[in-house]
């Protein structure tokens, strides 16, 4: 444990002791709940659900203000098509990326030369984090296949330490 309370020295998903086997990796607003889904998990998935539909809603009514607005400067149809097109492409982008973020680590250099992109297509991402928690917390069969992994891995290699190897018995 660190000087601060409540805090670790290794990093979340690393084997702590010998015997304490591999710590599961908290997710964004769930933290370790996830594991055996106690401690208000449906809640917060119910939380989480209404937050970020509400947040999109509440986005596209932002959106629909800013395109009233290019209405009333008269910028022509072209623009205002433009701009739709954009945002409706980079949300149906932004939606994909962050899918395929729940299933499988994203690349890091990629997701920095998407940023922009996904900024824009900010409604996109709140969308799929909606629907992905309306069946279990974002990003939990990702975390949970890494965690069964190491958790097999750690039973593996804990099984075969038998005793303490300098006093086994040689075989003439």
């Amino acid at each position: 444990m660190s000087d601060a309370p409540g805090t670790q020295d290794s990093p979340a998903g690393s084997t702590g002791t010998a015997s304490s086997g591999p710590r599961p990796e908290p997710l964004r607003f769930f933290g370790t709940s996830w594991v055996h889904r106690d401690h208000g998990y449906a809640a917060r998935r119910v939380g989480v659900a209404a937050g970020s539909l509400a947040a999109a809603v509440a986005a596209c009514l932002v959106l629909s203000l800013a395109y009233e607005g290019l209405e009333i400067a008269d910028t022509g149809p072209f623009v205002a098509v433009l701009i739709v097109a954009m945002f409706a492409i980079c949300s149906a982008l932004a939606f994909r990326n962050t899918w395929q973020g729940f299933g499988k680590r994203p690349d890091p250099d990629r997701q920095a030369s998407l940023r922009g992109l996904l900024a824009i297509g900010f409604v996109g991402a709140l969308l799929a984090y909606f629907v992905r928690s309306l069946t279990e917390a974002p990003g939990e069969r990702l975390h949970r296949a890494e965690y069964d992994s190491a958790r097999e891995q750690y039973a593996r290699r804990s099984a075969r330490r038998a005793g303490n190897p300098a006093k086994k018995k040689r075989r003439r």
